[in-house]
């Protein structure tokens, strides 16, 4: 039998992004096929990445709607009630409650890798979708009525709509000639898991301190997921630390609020590079995914704005799809570009505004995120806004 090569979608980057916007377009009859370089033993059992993701409530109903909530074990929800924010050792702190909001809990979180694979596992069967792996992209080209993209192994396969979601430094997205603006915050996160003898309370803790900046998320039992934001100079010497070197250094950090703290997985570093594409749409092209907009973690908007995005682009396709319109037309994918940037552009800009705040060590920078934090809890309006943020569906 002769490989399918034509399409009517091409989704390139089997993250939880491309699954997810695959999903979302299930039922439209629409043929759409995945390129991912990975194996497929990869797709359906990811590795565990250190990475835990904090969900908002909008991205929980989307993962529901989905059916990607079925594959993801209670064991490996989280809940987030509440969340405070600590600049350097002052016990003063900013807080963020569900009690002020309709919710019982202002989030859930959930490890990297279960999300992965819940969104392979509700796309793997779907007849209309194809996920091709091991499928390393050499070439990407379209025009007015179509796109090609070209495999290493010298297969062609074109479409009307070629969607890259291929991660925040995308091949794809400079070989279609976007730009990106990039910001290097010369750091690196070290994340892990780490067990406590205390309970954590479903409690969040964002701590400023000078020299590094610790992030203490609740998940589920005596467990949190721990993020260290240092700068890269620094970064080798906290991964070479002895596990219980490491732990100690950890429970020192936060005063002892956990109790004895024993660190369960490996760390894992990443550079902290935060990425925005200054076009989200070409001819017949478009960007999802951190391939659109790569968020720095400290306010956990990355993942969330990734499916948010893909499912603004979805609905567009449907409304084209509905009215007899051409799903890769421009005004499509224009429509689909102005509601996401209106969401991710402040949404970053806020991002990176507050990073250099909480990482600026001179004695005026200290000052004005100490009255940051103050000024944060006196005026309500700011509160709401971003736990609306959080529990807005």
């Amino acid at each position: 039998m002769t490989p399918q090569t034509q399409f009517d979608i091409i989704i390139i980057g089997a993250g939880p992004a491309g699954l997810s916007f695959a999903r979302s377009l299930s039922d439209t009859g629409l043929q759409i096929v995945l390129l991912e370089r990975q194996p497929e033993h990869i797709l359906a059992n990811p590795p565990e990445d250190g990475r835990d993701i904090a969900l908002t409530h909008s991205s929980e109903k989307i993962m529901r709607d989905l059916g990607m909530w079925d594959y993801i074990p209670s064991t490996e929800i989280g809940t987030i009630r509440d969340a405070k924010v600590v600049n350097g050792k002052s016990p003063y702190a900013l807080h963020f409650a569900s009690g002020i909001t309709d919710r019982d809990y202002l989030g859930h979180i959930i490890p990297n890798h279960i999300i992965r694979q819940a969104a392979y596992n509700v796309v793997k069967d779907l007849p209309n979708i194809t996920i091709m792996t091991e499928a390393e992209v050499v070439g990407v080209e379209t025009n007015t009525t179509a796109g090609k993209v070209k495999l290493k192994d010298g297969t062609e396969l074109g479409a009307p709509l070629v969607i890259s979601a291929d991660s925040r430094f995308s091949e794809t997205r400079r070989k279609m000639g976007i730009s990106a603006s990039m910001t290097d915050f010369g750091r690196v996160v070290v994340v892990c898991e780490m067990e406590h003898t205390a309970p954590h309370n479903d409690t969040a803790f964002e701590c400023f301190h000078y020299d590094q900046t610790l992030a203490i998320l609740p998940m589920f039992g005596n467990k949190s997921s721990v993020v260290v934001t240092l700068t890269a100079d620094k970064a080798e010497a906290v991964m070479n630390m002895p596990p219980e070197v490491f732990a100690a250094d950890i429970q020192r950090r936060f005063d002892q609020q956990l109790g004895e703290m024993t660190l369960v997985s490996e760390r894992f570093p990443y550079p902290l590079v935060g990425v925005f594409a200054n076009q989200f749409v070409k001819t017949r092209f478009a960007l999802v995914g951190d391939a659109a907009v790569g968020m720095h973690p400290v306010t956990a908007h990355g993942f969330n704005l990734g499916l948010t995005g893909a499912t603004i682009l979805a609905t567009e396709i449907r409304d084209a799809l509905e009215s007899g319109s051409d799903i890769g037309a421009q005004w499509v994918l224009k429509n689909y570009e102005s509601k996401h940037r209106r969401i991710a552009r402040p949404l970053y800009l806020g991002t990176n505004a507050l990073v250099r705040l909480y990482t600026d060590t001179t004695v005026p920078g200290r000052l004005l995120r100490r009255a940051a934090l103050r000024i944060g809890n006196i005026l309500p309006p700011v509160k709401q806004m971003i736990t609306r943020q959080l529990t807005q569906v």
